[in-house]
């Protein structure tokens, strides 16, 4: 790799509210050499979450924050192009990188199924980690049943979409909440969702009595904020609350963390679950059959959002934050990958 540079993001400054391009830095050094066990891999994608600006920030979570100085963390996709590991070669196409970089040497990786017979954008998304946390957590911990009413948050996102999708599979009446027209046209006509709330299009009470006239029975929560408060204003007695994100209270300051709703988590005895998907990471081989079985049949949809280049990383973080992206958000590091 003679010549070759390798560009990587670091982390340059906590962000004080939304976070700006002066966060982060794009620095340039020497794409490394695999040792004996490990292998290089050219990224293709790299992930685009919410919790990054969690991980930038200096609280207690559940990792530790990124220090300032040190390579942003985020999961990333790519094919092996060296190997000095007795199981891959070069061609593989891997999983495990968790540096926003260009070239990353491994110790270990995940070596992507492609004789699933489906492209690798399926395996950043309905397939990957998103996908994974959609399934697990609506179905181990939300417990949905034939005919209740679940809602989705952030119902266009790359979790929230898959998650809605899987409840209309196991029959219950799903109705989701995203932002503007063309994302609830997205929701209901392509995903197949029963109705979709628009949260910026008036009292978010009056269109959930409307959506939900029996009241919701399960609350997969992305968002958090007015929607979740607007959401356990009608929940029904035992209702379930699947916490997978608060991403409408990431970027404040102060103290955001407790809906303001929360005494009826007592009043309707609610059960409240919070899921982190690390918690998963060992049953993801379970749920990878069904989920691409379903995929194949037609019954999930999925799409992914890309912006192209890895120095286009800040544009692409703040589309989560600005509600821009439809589905998964990638960057894809090179233009022509």
């Amino acid at each position: 790799m003679s010549g070759e540079r390798n560009r990587r993001w670091i982390l340059r400054a906590r962000p004080q509210g939304d976070i700006t391009a002066d966060d982060l830095e794009l620095t340039e050094l020497a794409v490394p050499e695999p040792g004996e066990g490990q292998l290089l891999v050219r990224n293709t994608f790299l992930s685009m979450d919410p919790t990054h600006r969690i991980w930038m920030s200096d609280i207690d979570a559940y990792m530790p924050p990124i220090e300032v100085g040190d390579p942003m963390r985020g999961r990333s996709w790519g094919t092996v192009i060296e190997s000095r590991h007795p199981e891959f070669q070069p061609g593989d196409v891997v999983t495990g990188g968790l540096i926003w970089e260009e070239y990353s040497v491994l110790d270990r990786a995940e070596r992507i199924p492609m004789e699933l017979g489906l492209p690798i954008e399926a395996f950043t998304s309905v397939l990957g980690p998103t996908g994974m946390t959609a399934y697990w957590s609506l179905l181990d911990l939300g417990e949905p049943r034939p005919g209740e009413t679940l809602v989705v948050s952030a119902a266009a996102g790359a979790t929230g979409s898959v998650a809605g999708q899987i409840g209309k599979i196991v029959g219950c009446r799903v109705v989701g909440v995203a932002g503007g027209p063309e994302k609830c046209r997205f929701v209901t006509e392509e995903l197949g969702f029963d109705a979709c709330v628009d949260h910026r299009a008036g009292s978010l009470d009056e269109q959930f009595r409307a959506a939900c006239p029996d009241g919701i029975d399960v609350d997969f929560e992305n968002v958090g904020g007015e929607v979740m408060d607007a959401v356990l204003g009608q929940v029904n007695n035992h209702a379930r609350v699947v916490l997978c994100g608060l991403i409408s209270t990431y970027n404040a300051e102060g103290d955001w963390w407790s809906p303001r709703l929360f005494r009826n988590i007592l009043f309707r005895r609610l059960k409240v679950q919070g899921v982190i998907i690390t918690d998963y990471f060992h049953r993801f081989d379970e749920a990878l059959p069904i989920l691409a079985q379903w995929v194949r049949d037609g019954r999930i949809r999925y799409r992914v959002d890309v912006v192209d280049g890895i120095e286009n990383v800040p544009q692409a973080l703040a589309r989560l934050f600005e509600g821009r992206n439809i589905g998964k958000q990638l960057v894809r590091v090179s233009v022509g990958d």
